[in-house]
């Protein structure tokens, strides 16, 4: 098989990607972009020297990087993803705004983080973040006693003398629960979250491995006693996020066999596999072992004939960011694929969910859109193809519409693909080495 070293590229503002021939080799994908953002950003709340391995370079994550340098950290790039973060005993009001550029995780992370000490701090970001809602982690932050300026970016946190909070996260939110965590390193009195169905856990499991109490019980995390942060080492492993676009190529591009190790496969992530084994996808696990109290394994993608399945809604938060990749599937399986509980997806990026089916309508493809909902007929092979497709500087619908131009039988434009940066600066190269057609 063919192994893949990519250099990062920025696309230019419009790609096509074309009908072609089988897949295949070894696809390293980058570091998982959550555990990124939070290495940089424990490393800078942490005593001591954090080492990291593997970090995603992508916008996003350098913002986050700058952002924790503005802080007060020591923050050194020393190779390919291989970075240093050196904390000073606490944070500094930064002297200028800090800018999270696309990130919503970077910004919500960080304001939690900046809430804990007695500082002021500014947000900002692009057009497309500073559409986003904040308010969700503001209104918990001004619960333990931090103040707030704007529920959009930009937005100002006054931080500083914070006291416990026990919060109903009722949207299952990982940011939120960051956020309070973070902010609860230096509160007062007890710190706890509820949820009804679980969010992403690497806060917890990263919190423990830099020295925190983090206490579990049923759908309540809980901070212990201990709340000082120790550096510690951090490797990264492989973003299943980015490695859904060349999991699902692989599956609908007739003959293709592809490998992608060091793939995050922790279970509150692969609600996208799971969904992609019901529906007939040929997957395999191999090598399953730990690392960094994060569970990792290589993957094997055979293509496959897929047909439409039902999504359960509570599989929502372990696959947010992979229901356009999925509709692109659920294009050319056979039979109807219903997703539902899909709101959060309106307020990402862009309105992902009426994106995608703008999308998936120019490329002839048949579909029904909810208030909270997406309702895929497939074609039960190559879809038609030949649309023009709005990406709204979205990197999850360019990199999603561009699969389908592999497989569709007219080329899929989409019109802005400069944003794939953001998240896999290394997808062209990584996607035409294993013989993707996407020009």
């Amino acid at each position: 098989m063919r192994s893949l070293s990519a250099v990062a590229e920025v696309p230019s503002d419009r790609l096509e990607g074309h009908r072609c021939g089988p897949l295949k080799g070894v696809a390293e994908v980058p570091g998982d972009k959550s555990i990124s953002h939070r290495a940089l950003i424990f490393g800078g709340l942490a005593a001591g020297t954090t080492n990291i391995e593997g970090l995603l370079e992508g916008d996003d994550v350098l913002h986050t990087a700058a952002a924790v340098r503005a802080f007060g950290a020591e923050v050194e790039r020393l190779g390919d993803g291989h970075w240093r973060v050196t904390s000073r005993s606490e944070w500094r009001s930064p002297d200028a705004p800090i800018d999270c550029g696309n990130s919503g995780t970077g910004a919500r992370l960080l304001m939690g983080a900046a809430a804990g000490w007695p500082i002021r701090a500014t947000f900002t970001g692009d057009a497309s973040l500073s559409g986003r809602p904040m308010e969700r982690v503001l209104g918990p932050l001004r619960q333990m006693g931090a103040r707030t300026e704007g529920s959009t970016l930009p937005v100002t946190v006054h931080g500083g003398t914070l006291t416990g909070i026990s919060y109903d996260n009722v949207k299952s939110s990982a940011q939120v629960k960051t956020a309070i965590l973070l902010a609860g390193l230096r509160a007062v009195g007890d710190v706890e979250v509820h949820e009804a169905l679980p969010s992403r856990d690497h806060t917890e499991n990263m919190l423990r491995a830099f020295g925190v109490d983090v206490e579990q019980e049923g759908g309540t995390v809980r901070l212990g006693r201990h709340r000082d942060m120790v550096a510690t080492d951090v490797i990264v492993p492989r973003d299943p996020s980015s490695a859904a676009f060349p999991i699902v190529a692989a599956l609908l591009v007739p003959g293709s066999e592809v490998e992608l190790p060091n793939i995050l496969i922790n279970p509150l992530r692969t609600g996208l596999i799971t969904t992609l084994k019901e529906m007939g996808g040929d997957i395999e696990y191999r090598n399953v072992r730990s690392s960094g109290g994060e569970q990792v394994a290589d993957i094997i993608v055979r293509a496959s004939t897929l047909t439409g399945v039902e999504v359960p809604a509570e599989r929502a938060p372990s696959m947010i960011d992979e229901y356009p990749i999925l509709a692109i599937a659920a294009a050319c399986a056979g039979g109807t694929t219903i997703m539902t509980g899909l709101e959060e997806l309106r307020v990402k990026e862009s309105d992902r969910l009426s994106a995608v089916a703008e999308g998936l309508g120019a490329c002839g493809v048949e579909y029904q859109e909810g208030k909270d909902s997406l309702t895929v007929r497939g074609a039960g092979g190559p879809p038609a193809g030949g649309g023009e497709v709005a990406a709204h500087h979205d990197h999850r619908i360019a990199m999603s519409f561009l699969v389908l131009g592999l497989v569709a039988e007219r080329p899929v434009a989409v019109d802005s693909a400069g944003m794939i940066a953001t998240s896999f600066p290394t997808f062209l190269p990584l996607m035409r080495n294993l013989g993707a057609d996407i020009r």
